[in-house]
């Protein structure tokens, strides 16, 4: 029932899913012009034509460095920091004759500060590396000709290739529409990884190549696709497609952007336009930043101030020696002769005391450098590295659900987590899992439902009330097991039936039937145990519509002009169609 009566429905005629048809406007005069001069073989991305346009591949790179960029790139990241530029300027000096210690003892523990730091950013960005490598070998299917479809790499990808892509995987790269598992070319797609909004977003073919539902339809299928060229704008698409010497515009309402999931569809046909870096998504990425903490710039003012304080302190030292070294002859013979290397005739020389003040200021520079602690950023870098092996393997912040651990892909901002300081949000969505559940209604003035909301306890606990005597009171309630996904309603009074019994049943049936009416929910009907599932664009409306079928009003087939329910004859006592 479910395949033979959906392939008759025409969901495009309805008017919710009609809104997104697209028309000729005035911003398809454009195309061809500057900016809008993408074009796309489909079927035939080996052609002269499409050789000579030469597109970029389909394979994408999220790393920081290359081999090339990795030394000079990261030595820089390097002497960003105070620190391993003071060392670095003492590190030089060393190699003079002012150096108060050999050159090995002052460039070594630099060597070994900056290696450190380097390779643990080496080895981070060998994990984006890894996962990028995961990314570009997932597998897709492919159009090889005769109407045949096979598995390949994303990273195989060029554009003009039809692809098919089946239920909850996601889009290898940005498609234009062709057809899905729906008759009018319907699919319901999540854009979560692009804006994330968890609910799902309704996407339509052109009515020209939406009958193409089986993979031997695109055997001799060729089309011309006209677009704008790569930008960022992640709603906006302006195109054209020639399909059998037609000319039919192109709108957001046909693009699948990369990153993107398929849902609540079995599958659908698209052609390649944009692959690799010129698809939206990684138009909107940016080169991984070089992030500095809290911490770390905090540690930079306070190298500052030692830093002050060692010049500080060489400088006195410099002005006391130059004043007692201007008059350190006696009689033609230094008084301090023991100050005086043997090859030296500057450094300790009374007839020019600025310059071996000077000097002397080097030499101190040098000698107090341990007073700035040079080990500080490699005990932190440890402390980094540590903090993130401890989040990775943090059972407590692993999701079931999904099978996804947490994964720290930098160790640079660990001491940032938690210090939230204002949260701005447009909805409840946004700081929310989006899962709803059918928990209480009020109708005719009437609360049903025995549970609690979470505002319900929220204000309880503002307010003081002592909800929690009531949460006892309802836990001795035998409840009946949760068994349905977004329904969580439990009162006799409507279930089973009893609605009928109740003051006002006319009301509490016009409630329920609204519900099962008022939606744009696409009834699946399994074949083996007959049971009705609904695919629907957000949970909240899911919710609506699951609720009233577990309260005897099912909402089982729907047409261009009808809409069928199931729902108790008041009168009669039996379930009737309407």
């Amino acid at each position: 029932m479910a395949r033979g009566r959906r392939r008759k429905l025409h969901f495009s005629q309805l008017y919710s899913f009609a809104c997104g048809r697209s028309k000729f406007d005035v911003d398809h005069s454009q195309i061809g012009g500057p900016g809008f001069s993408r074009v796309a073989y489909a079927n035939e991305p080996d052609c002269f034509e499409a050789g000579i346009l030469n597109y970029g591949s389909n394979y994408v790179s999220t790393t920081k460095y290359t081999l090339a960029t990795f030394f000079p790139k990261s030595l820089f990241e390097q002497f960003r920091r105070v620190a391993n530029i003071y060392f670095l300027f003492t590190g030089c000096l060393s190699f003079t004759p002012l150096a108060p210690y050999s050159a090995i003892s002052a460039i070594l523990p630099l060597i070994v500060v900056i290696g450190a730091t380097m390779a643990k950013e080496a080895i981070e960005d060998w994990r984006r590396y890894q996962q990028d490598l995961e990314v570009n070998n997932r597998k897709v299917k492919i159009h090889r000709g005769d109407g045949t479809f096979e598995f390949t790499e994303w990273k195989n990808l060029r554009v003009g290739d039809i692809v098919k892509v089946e239920k909850d995987n996601f889009f290898p790269a940005d498609l234009v529409m062709l057809a899905s598992g729906y008759d009018d070319g319907l699919c319901y797609v999540e854009t979560m990884n692009l804006d994330g909004e968890t609910n799902l977003k309704l996407k339509q073919a052109l009515d020209a190549t939406s009958g193409l539902q089986a993979d031997s339809g695109f055997q001799n299928f060729k089309a011309i696709i006209k677009c704008e060229d790569p930008n960022a704008s992640l709603y906006t698409f302006v195109g054209t497609m020639e399909y059998e010497e037609q000319q039919y515009p192109l709108s957001p309402q046909q693009l699948l952007l990369r990153d993107s999931k398929l849902r609540n569809t079995d599958y659908i046909y698209g052609v390649v336009v944009f692959t690799g870096h010129d698809t939206k998504v990684m138009q909107n990425a940016t080169n991984p930043p070089s992030k500095r903490s809290k911490i770390e710039r905090k540690m930079d003012k306070l190298i500052y101030l030692l830093l002050l304080l060692l010049v500080l302190i060489s400088f006195i030292g410099s002005v006391i020696f130059g004043i007692i070294t201007s008059d350190d002859i006696q009689d033609g013979k230094m008084k301090r002769w023991y100050l005086k290397p043997d090859d030296s005739s500057i450094y300790y020389d009374p007839k020019k005391a600025a310059v071996a003040a000077i000097l002397h200021f080097l030499t101190a520079m040098m000698l107090y450098s341990y007073f700035i602690p040079i080990s500080l950023y490699v005990s932190i870098e440890i402390v980094k590295v540590l903090q993130t092996i401890f989040i990775n393997q943090d059972i407590q912040m692993y999701h079931e659900e999904s099978d996804k651990p947490a994964h720290a892909r930098t160790s640079n901002l660990n001491e940032e987590l938690g210090q939230v300081d204002t949260i701005l949000s447009d909805k409840t969505g946004t700081l929310t899992c989006n899962s709803m559940e059918f928990i209480k209604c009020s109708i005719a003035g009437t609360a049903y439902g025995h549970g609690f909301t979470e505002v319900e306890r929220a204000m309880a606990r503002r307010k003081g009330s002592p909800l929690m005597e009531n949460e006892q009171s309802e836990e001795n309630y035998e409840h009946p097991k949760l068994a349905v996904k977004g329904f969580n309603f439990d009162d006799e009074r409507i279930m089973n039936g009893n609605w009928v019994n109740e003051p006002h049943s006319d009301v509490v049936q016009l409630f329920f039937r609204l519900l099962a009416v008022c939606h744009t929910a696409i009834p699946e009907v399994d074949e083996e145990t007959g049971k009705i599932s609904y695919e629907a664009e957000s949970p909240d409306e899911a919710a609506f519509v699951i609720a009233a079928r577990e309260l005897g009003f099912e909402f089982y087939q729907r047409t261009q002009t009808n809409i069928c329910i199931r729902e108790l004859d008041p009168v009669s006592g039996m379930h009737v169609e309407k």
